[in-house]
C-alpha cells in the first residue's frame, strides 16, 4: 500500500478529527428523473486520509469470485460485509451510519418504507480498490430493483479521487448524457429513489497513477 500519499489539506486543519461533519444544510440534491435522485456533499469526512490508513491494515480484506456469462472469474477488487448488528471496524464508520440515519429518517418516515424501524441503513460494505486496474463494472444494486418504494446507497469514499459513473438504465429511463462524479478524500454520495431500478453506475479502471482507495456503502435492507 506504499502508493497512498495523504492530501496535502488533511493536515491543515488543527482541529480535525476523523468522522462525519455536518449534513444538514451541506448536501447539494440532483435530480435525475424518473424518481431518482443524488445527494452529493464533498468532504464529508474528517481525517479521511487517517482513517483510509487505518482501514487498509485493519480490515479482515477479502477475495470475491462471481459468475459472469459461463464462468467464475474474480472481482476486481477486495471486500468486506457488515450485517445488521455487526460491529462496524472503526468508531468513525460508526459515527457515519448514525449520521446517515438521522439525516435520512424523515425522508423514509414519510413513506412508511421502515415499517417501524429507526435506523434506515442495516448493512455496511467496504470495497478496497488496490490500484486503478481494480473497477467496478456499470450496474445498478440489484437488492433495489424489485421495491416499490424507496431504496438508499450512501458512498463515502477515503483516498484519491476517481470517476465515478452513472447512466440512465436503457428502457427504464429516459436516454441522457453520463454524469460524471470525482470521489475521493472523505465525499459521500447518496443514491436514492429510484436510482437502482432507473440508472446505473460504475468505477471504470484508469491508467493515471491511482494509490488504494476505499469505499464505504451503507445500504437499506432488503425490505422494509
Amino acid at each position: 500500500m506504499a502508493g497512498f500519499q495523504a492530501s496535502l489539506l488533511a493536515g491543515l486543519d488543527e482541529e480535525c478529527r476523523i468522522g462525519p461533519r455536518e449534513l444538514r444544510g451541506s448536501v447539494r440534491r440532483v435530480d435525475l428523473g424518473s424518481g431518482a435522485w443524488c445527494d452529493l456533499r464533498p468532504a464529508w469526512v474528517a481525517g479521511a486520509d487517517e482513517l483510509l490508513v487505518t482501514l487498509l491494515n485493519s480490515v479482515p480484506w477479502a477475495a470475491e469470485q462471481r459468475w459472469m456469462y459461463d464462468r467464475i472469474v474474480d472481482v476486481p477488487r477486495l471486500a468486506a460485509r457488515y450485517g445488521d448488528g455487526e460491529p462496524l471496524p472503526h468508531p468513525a464508520l460508526v459515527g457515519m451510519k448514525a449520521a446517515l440515519d438521522t439525516h435520512y429518517l424523515p425522508e423514509f418516515a414519510r413513506t412508511g418504507e421502515l415499517r417501524g424501524r429507526t435506523e434506515p441503513f442495516t448493512s455496511t460494505g467496504l470495497a478496497l480498490y488496490r490500484d486503478g486496474r481494480d473497477s467496478v463494472a456499470w450496474h445498478g444494486d440489484t437488492f433495489g430493483r424489485d421495491r416499490a418504494g424507496p431504496t438508499m446507497v450512501c458512498l463515502v469514499v477515503l483516498g484519491p479521487a476517481r470517476p465515478f459513473l452513472m447512466r440512465p438504465r436503457a428502457g427504464h429511463a429516459p436516454p441522457g448524457p453520463t454524469r460524471r462524479h470525482e470521489l475521493g478524500h472523505g465525499d459521500l454520495l447518496v443514491m436514492g429513489g429510484t436510482c437502482q431500478r432507473t440508472w446505473q453506475h460504475a468505477v471504470p479502471k484508469t491508467v493515471r497513477a491511482s494509490g488504494p482507495r476505499i469505499s464505504i456503502q451503507f445500504r437499506t435492507p432488503e425490505t422494509g
